[in-house]
């Protein structure tokens, strides 16, 4: 897995051993990026189930101001200091360790908002997504302008809108999904 575009094109990053995690590759993250590379400079992200951190990664070497790394899992925690390490990263960036609706929550409470919201749970934790974007759709942490990405498998659609929070857009390629939401 390496970083796509950017300051640190080319480099290569860790992903967490074991089977716990299921990085998005190189391909999708290609395309994600193609759909938001105008608005990602100076923007905030929220990389939730952050996993390697490959995603708010490329958001950083895109020019984002600052990205939140929510994760959960020791290894992949680990994984994604490892990354940021390697690749010189210092500031810019904060790892929540912890679980996904927790974090929110103190960021809400910390009046953080946010240009991009990247989610990609276990693909068969629908709950996890319900929960997620549930919350996202009433705290504070989005504007009108933000953009809510979820990634899942291609067998298991999401709803069209969750709360506030309304699909725009769907965009498969090979047996993944990304679904793209904004507050309606």
């Amino acid at each position: 897995m390496r970083i796509i575009a950017g300051q640190y094109r080319s480099r290569k990053l860790v992903t967490p051993a074991g089977s716990q995690t299921r990085p998005t590759s190189d391909r999708l993250r290609e395309t994600l990026f193609n759909v938001v590379s105008a608005a990602v400079a100076e923007s905030v992200w929220l990389d939730l189930f952050a996993g390697s951190g490959a995603v708010g990664i490329e958001a950083l070497s895109r020019g984002a101001r600052m990205v939140y790394f929510v994760e959960n899992n020791a290894r992949a925690a680990k994984a994604i200091r490892a990354n940021l390490s390697s690749l010189s990263i210092g500031e810019g960036y904060e790892l929540q360790e912890r679980e996904v609706v927790q974090a929110l929550r103190a960021l809400d409470a910390a009046a953080v908002a946010c240009e991009f919201c990247f989610l990609d749970p276990p693909y068969a934790n629908q709950g996890g997504y319900e929960q997620t974007l549930g919350f996202l759709s009433q705290s504070r942490l989005l504007s009108p302008k933000s953009v809510v990405i979820a990634e899942h498998d291609k067998h298991s659609d999401l709803l069209d809108r969750y709360g506030a929070l309304e699909r725009f857009r769907r965009l498969r390629q090979g047996d993944a999904v990304l679904s793209f939401y904004r507050l309606g």
